[in-house]
């Protein structure tokens, strides 16, 4: 099969879909792959590095495009959406139940869009979000504690405290991968650390890992609305497969934090588990609001690239060699089949399509 791998577009993102040993792999058996110049310099691997792997370089993204199975990390953006058409293989995150353009956009292409963050395993794990999960978790909190610095503008708490002096607390929705990576480096930092999930038997697996050293907390609108307001740091770590993220924290809670507190949404690309919540950039990654600062960019992993290429690419490459059989074969794979949101005009996967009820079936 013929693949291309374009250059990231979205501000700030260094990451890329394959690195030269993934290429040197495909190569071997058999595939032709075609890569954007520049596409691994994020992360740290030149055109020559491809090359010398098996990989022809081209200078513009609609040759990309133009191959049969096309790679990336995040989403097409509005400038690629010419590129799109019904011959083509799409497989990257998506997130398509926070946008209705893209939605449409690969509806009206005709073509075959696969979402890592939809393939999921028969005990409901979603194998190809779970690198980016352990990833955003972590960076959640050391991001979380630079903004409550003065110079950042947070109210300048030391997240960990010292001797005589109370350490930050830290309120984390969500129990799942990224809550508890959150979590383990809260915990680290010596930080106050409360989770809230409404799954029972995950609390009872954290209550076995973590000990005495997290509150665990059955999630509510009374427990919440209970923690918020005493929060120095707030993470949001709420997942829906394939859904938006369902607001648990209104404006009004938001106000009733401590001014130049700090906020921060990991579930933010798929819409956001608090209110006052928007998508922002690497560029310009926060903005106050109701006196609290929030932080909401949607794709966190794209600051430590070289990490997170290598471990998206080692949990990817495996359903790519599927992939790239054809989709004449894709029921032999119904783990990868469950990532097809999107196919010939239509959306496939039921959560997008209860958020976008009436896109489904355009050609």
């Amino acid at each position: 099969m013929k693949i291309g791998v374009p250059k990231e577009i979205k501000d700030q993102e260094f990451r890329v879909a394959l690195t030269p040993s993934a290429v040197s792999q495909l190569a071997a058996r058999g595939h032709q792959i075609t890569i954007e110049t520049g596409a691994g310099l994020g992360s740290g691997f030149t055109d020559k590095d491809y090359q010398s792997h098996g990989a022809t370089i081209v200078n513009h993204p609609q040759v990309v495009f133009e191959q049969e199975l096309v790679l990336k990390v995040k989403e097409p953006l509005p400038s690629e959406f010419p590129f799109l058409h019904d011959r083509l293989i799409l497989f990257t995150y998506l997130h398509l139940a926070a946008s209705r353009d893209l939605t449409l956009a690969l509806l009206k292409s005709g073509c075959s869009a696969f979402a890592y963050e939809t393939v999921q395993l028969p005990n409901g794990q979603l194998p190809l979000l779970t690198p980016m999960s352990l990833i955003a978790g972590r960076l959640a909190t050391q991001f979380g504690s630079h903004l409550l610095t003065r110079q950042q503008g947070g109210f300048g708490l030391l997240l960990g405290g010292i001797p005589g002096v109370r350490p930050g607390r830290v309120v984390i929705l969500g129990g799942g991968t990224v809550g508890t990576e959150a979590a383990k480096i809260a915990v680290g930092l010596g930080a106050r650390v409360q989770i809230l999930d409404i799954n029972l038997d995950r609390l009872n697996e954290l209550a076995n890992l973590f000990g005495s050293r997290v509150e665990l907390w059955h999630s509510s609108p009374q427990t919440i609305a209970e923690v918020v307001p005493e929060a120095d740091l707030l993470i949001g770590a709420v997942l829906v497969p394939g859904k938006k993220a369902p607001v648990l924290v209104s404006r009004q809670l938001v106000a009733q934090m401590r001014p130049r507190t700090v906020i921060v949404d990991v579930a933010v690309d798929q819409g956001g588990c608090i209110a006052t919540v928007r998508p922002t950039s690497h560029s310009q990654p926060t903005y106050e609001d109701e006196g609290v600062l929030h932080y909401g960019v949607p794709n966190m992993p794209g600051a430590v690239p070289w990490t997170a290429t290598q471990g998206l690419v080692n949990a990817t490459l495996p359903y790519i060699f599927q992939l790239a059989e054809g989709l004449d074969y894709i029921d032999r794979y119904p783990v990868l089949q469950k990532g097809l949101n999107i196919h010939g005009g239509k959306i496939l996967h039921p959560a997008v399509k209860s958020v976008f009820p009436d896109l489904d079936n355009i050609s």
